[in-house]
């Protein structure tokens, strides 16, 4: 039956069909399954350590249990095949789930490595399911059906460990230290560049509007503002400093967020005077500034937890200024 399986032909994409496999290239596929996602939860743990060192307790426990999975089926190997082992990974096999390298981006998010533990090991135990049903040697079969029930029960180990965690009031931690990053990297330097790109054009758009009545010109000068000002808010956020210190996170993800925030904020007032009409594209600029200058008090009220009023206040105040002074700057 073995010299059946193993005669049957590679695939066209060089990859073989599970059910091709010998129970020596099984085990081999094992072990090198199990060396992977080893290493992989040990890089979670390295990854979290720093910012959530509670979370990376977990990753370290679940590493060392693939470890101990490696342990048992090299001990089987060498016991019925010998010292060699054969060379045959996760991509070799046709149709065989893949790890997606998420371990490799930075910062690593909590919730979605947690996440991702819960899907590997899931994937771990229908593979030890299906493995054991095509081995034909007992102890074989014993071993992979123990290892599918320990995946199984390796499935709540981060449910178990997150709870003991909880109880520590360790996650309520980890999560307000996930929102400060997040806050930090994303909301604040794109709020700014919200505010800065939809106030501080206002002033030219609308001088030019009321200037030369022209509404081609007004959206050419509008849309020269708003990305000028993105490029340069961008690149004054992303030098401002490394993040290493402050903790604000990647210079490159704020500058981003800063200067994409600030070309938009400056592209919705300019882009209705692509109308040919010049009252109505200032009609709908105008109700468009009035959206802009709302929705950036609400995010200062819902992410930076200042009260809305005052948020309200400050940010329509300014605008109703600048707004005023372009105006008659371009009647002048």
């Amino acid at each position: 039956m073995l010299l059946s399986r193993f005669a049957r032909p590679f695939f066209s994409n060089g990859k073989r069909a599970f059910d091709s496999l010998s129970e020596q290239e099984i085990l081999a596929l094992a072990i090198s399954s199990e060396e992977e996602d080893a290493r992989i939860y040990q890089t979670y743990a390295d990854g979290l350590r720093e910012e959530f060192p509670a979370s990376a307790s977990v990753f370290d426990e679940m590493a060392a249990e693939e470890h101990e999975h490696r342990r048992l089926l090299l001990e089987l190997h060498q016991k019925r095949f010998g010292e060699t082992v054969p060379l045959i990974r996760r991509e070799h096999v046709r149709g065989f789930y893949e790890r997606k390298p998420d371990w490799l981006v930075r910062p690593l998010g909590v919730d979605n490595v947690r996440k991702q533990a819960v899907a590997m090991e899931d994937q771990a135990r229908r593979f030890y399911l299906e493995a054991a049903q095509s081995a034909a040697d007992v102890s074989t079969r014993k071993l992979l059906g123990d290892l599918a029930e320990a995946e199984t029960s390796h499935m709540s180990l981060a449910g178990k460990l997150t709870d003991a965690i909880v109880d520590s009031g360790a996650v309520d931690e980890e999560a307000e230290t996930e929102k400060r990053r997040f806050l930090l990297t994303y909301i604040q330097p794109g709020l700014a560049g919200l505010m800065d790109g939809s106030v501080s054009t206002l002033a030219p758009v609308f001088a030019a509007a009321f200037a030369t009545k022209d509404t081609w010109e007004t959206f050419l000068i509008g849309l020269a503002a708003s990305i000028g000002a993105g490029i340069s808010m961008g690149f004054t956020e992303a030098l401002s400093d490394d993040g290493k210190l402050t903790g604000r996170g990647s210079p490159i993800k704020r500058g981003l967020a800063s200067g994409i925030m600030t070309t938009i904020g400056g592209l919705g007032h300019a882009l209705p005077y692509l109308i040919t009409d010049f009252w109505t594209a200032t009609g709908i600029a105008g109700v468009v500034v009035v959206i802009e200058l709302w929705a950036i008090a609400w995010i200062q009220n819902r992410y930076m937890e200042t009260p809305f009023f005052r948020a309200a206040l400050q940010v329509v105040l300014g605008g109703a200024l600048v707004l005023a002074a372009g105006i008659l700057i371009g009647n002048g």
